[in-house]
């Protein structure tokens, strides 16, 4: 089977590879990378990899303490709450109700250590403020027995947890402690630490797996022994890789040598039939126009099938430095297509493992659609690990793309495994989830003023975006076109068709983007959000992109205790205007957010005004947005019932989730009783719902009866809310009837 597609918007090629194979030049053997001149799973023929059924050792877990560590532990700072009934507290801990963090975690530290070791093993910590310093006296006091509560913390932060395990020699943290291709400097750096400490323990461990049965165990355990040798530790590995006999001495001499991308699986993964290399798209060598011959293509499959997410394969590596990241890209495109065609085959996942590895902006905007329908199509994993390829591109716009699904697919389990991985992505890089969507639009190649100029030779067209940031086209006169004009025979052809490409994919690029950043902004005008004056300046005011929407609204001045000092809006020329037109200069300790109209009260008339007279469209409902009020009852009972008893049609209420609500977990009919919402902080707000929206057939109850609206979270009562939140949630409300 060839790498035909199996859909024809398939067929496009990949933008950036050479237009054909024709008169193309194989790479000779001597120019190609040695993974591929000369692959290991070639060689292996005929010298079968070695395999023995060695006893692991099971010995008990031991603490190595350094000089003074666990005094320091002990001492680690702890302020006890006040006097506790340890008895009452060791009952409910026994029969198994929940405990908070600070109650169980003062109970282990503080409670006599007859009543709280034994019940250790039914805590399960969860990360919560402090826990570092509680958690290590709490394992300073009871050294091993305390590993089954931090073995449960490490489930939830390995990070936190991982190194509260320095001390630990234990058969249950050496398979956390491996060292294996793919893993960052932070993870590589701890487990450095922890081998060097428990060497010797490590290798007693770690020999079985390395030599013993097929799977992930030996190859991590290969790994991490070649580490320990590379590390300073080679003479360890042979003393103890001898107690096991002179095979198996022999067998790890043989690894210790070698080189990382020569570790293999026992079994080879099949390169499967409907893998083509004849009809494949053709591979570069760096910096060279010479390709990779048909059998390295076949060994270049290899590579990418003895990659996981999992068990990375350093031959990826090798691979990636060898050749052209365009042409890898769009090879690991027509892999994937070609699977697809096939049928998908599960076993084969690393069709689609590769793009993460390999793939380019080209090939996370033809994946992203996929990913959204798949879940549709019974392929919620294959959609789960899909949002994870967009997490391993990592560019700019595959984050942009990782975000929209996080935002808009209308699977919720998609969205929550998308917002997992955009999670993951910015607690990397030290942001939250706003700030990481803040860094993620991209300039799309406009220039420092925002636009961009199309150039056909004799005639040139300007780059422009409406408030809802659809491009358009303005002609040398400023006159607004229609379209672009197609090429004339008085234009520079080549000129011309790459000025009309670069609109397309422009076009194509912000239609991906837009909907999606002018809701940010509307969510953020709703939630309150602040920016430095730094911060607005890079992402909104001077952002290539952004700077277009900004223009269009009415930014405030808020100062330290969240107070309005007023309003202004970006002009034309990026300099910042008040009600008056006057020049605003912002303060350094000044905080920007996009204006509320409950905020500007009396100053939306004559801001309103003003964007008239300047004929400035909104991208959303600001200054003409709809604000309500508790009436004098509802802030006096603090209950919401002027919705109640009425009927609205069920689509209605689930179009509430585009405005942030959730429904809340099925009951156990599979029916959904309540929607609800919640901000990033503070209290939210929930709807009773008659007869309820049917998981999995929401148009079964075509009709809900509205019920009071309740409010959780915070001890302040309903008059006491932010008058913000309260008039969206009505707003919100309103619109259902």
């Amino acid at each position: 089977m060839s790498f035909d597609p199996p859909e024809p918007r398939s067929s496009t090629p990949h933008p950036q590879c050479p237009a054909g194979a024709d008169g193309v030049v194989p790479a000779p053997p001597e120019a190609l990378p040695p993974l591929l001149a000369d692959p290991p799973w070639r060689r292996r023929r005929g010298n079968p990899p070695v395999v023995l059924d060695l006893a692991p050792p099971e010995p008990p877990t031991t603490m190595e303490w350094a000089p003074g560590e666990r005094e320091e532990w002990l001492s680690a700072p702890f302020e006890p709450a006040g006097p506790v009934d340890w008895a009452a507290t060791a009952a409910r801990l026994r029969g198994g109700d929940r405990v908070g963090w600070r109650e169980a975690a003062e109970f282990f530290v503080a409670a006599p250590e007859e009543t709280a070791r034994p019940l250790l093993a039914e805590w399960k910590p969860e990360p919560a403020p402090e826990c570092a310093a509680w958690m290590r006296r709490v394992i300073a006091r009871f050294e091993a027995d305390a590993l089954l509560p931090l073995r449960h913390l490490a489930f939830h932060d390995s990070a936190l947890a991982g190194p509260m395990m320095l001390p630990f020699a234990s058969t249950q943290v050496v398979w956390r402690m491996q060292v294996r291709p793919g893993y960052g400097d932070g993870f590589i750096a701890m487990a450095r630490v922890w081998l060097e400490r428990h060497a010797g323990f490590a290798t007693r461990v770690l020999v079985p797996r390395a030599l013993g049965r097929d799977g992930p165990a030996r190859w991590s355990a290969q790994h991490t022994l070649m580490f320990l040798a590379g590390d300073g530790h080679a003479e360890t590995v042979r003393s103890v890789a001898a107690s096991f006999g002179a095979e198996a001495a022999a067998a790890v001499e043989a690894l210790i040598g070698a080189e990382p991308a020569s570790i293999l699986p026992v079994k080879l993964p099949a390169i499967p039939k409907w893998f083509d290399p004849a009809t494949g798209p053709p591979v570069r060598l760096r910096g060279s126009s010479a390709v990779l011959p048909a059998t390295a293509l076949r060994d270049l499959a290899m590579v990418f099938a003895l990659d996981s997410a999992l068990e990375r394969y350093s031959g990826v590596d090798v691979v990636r430095a060898a050749c052209e990241p365009a042409d890898l890209a769009r090879f690991a495109w027509a892999v994937f297509e070609a699977w697809l065609a096939a049928g998908a085959n599960g076993r084969q996942g690393w069709a689609l493992d590769a793009l993460g590895r390999v793939g380019d902006d080209e090939v996370v905007r033809r994946l992203t659609p996929l990913i959204m329908e798949w879940p549709g199509q019974s392929g919620h994993a294959r959609a789960v690990t899909g949002a994870g390829v967009l997490a391993a591109i990592g560019t700019d716009v595959a984050l942009l793309h990782l975000h929209r699904v996080a935002e808009r697919c209308r699977f919720g389990g998609l969205r929550a495994a998308a917002a997992r991985q955009l999670g993951h992505v910015a607690e990397k890089r030290g942001l939250t989830a706003e700030q990481l969507a803040d860094r993620l639009v991209p300039d799309l190649g406009l220039d420092g003023d925002g636009g961009l100029t199309l150039d056909f030779g004799p005639r040139r067209f300007v780059v422009g975006f409406d408030e809802e940031l659809r491009p358009f086209v303005t002609d040398a006169a400023g006159k607004r076109l229609k379209s672009l004009p197609k090429p004339g025979a008085r234009d520079d052809a080549e000129r011309a068709t790459a000025a009309s490409r670069r609109f397309t994919a422009l076009k194509k690029d912000v239609r991906a983007l837009a909907a999606d950043q002018v809701r940010r902004l509307e969510q953020a005008m709703v939630t309150g959000r602040r920016w430095t004056e730094e911060e607005f300046r890079r992402f909104f005011a001077e952002h290539p992109l952004m700077r277009h929407p900004a223009r269009r609204l009415v930014w405030g001045r808020y100062d330290a205790a969240g107070v309005l000092i007023g309003g202004f809006r970006v002009a034309e020329d990026g300099t910042f205007a008040d009600v008056h037109d006057e020049v605003v200069k912002l303060g350094g300790d000044e905080a920007i957010g996009v204006a509320h109209p409950i905020h500007l009260g009396e100053a939306v008339a004559p801001w309103s005004e003003i964007f008239v007279d300047y004929r400035i469209a909104q991208p959303f409902p600001q200054l003409g947005r709809e604000t309500a009020a508790l009436t004098t009852a509802e802030a006096a009972t603090g209950r919401i019932t002027r919705f109640r008893g009425r009927r609205v049609p069920t689509g209605a209420v689930l179009g509430l989730e585009r405005r942030g609500w959730r429904r809340e977990r099925p009951l156990d009919g599979g029916v959904q009783v309540q929607i609800s919402v919640s901000p990033a902080a503070g209290p939210g707000f929930v709807l009773d719902l008659d007869p309820g929206i049917a998981v999995g057939a929401v148009d079964l109850f075509p009709e809900q009866t509205l019920g009071e609206v309740g409010h959780f979270g915070g001890t302040a009562g309903l008059r006491d809310l932010d008058p913000v939140l309260i008039s969206e949630v009505l707003r919100d409300l309103e619109s259902l009837t």
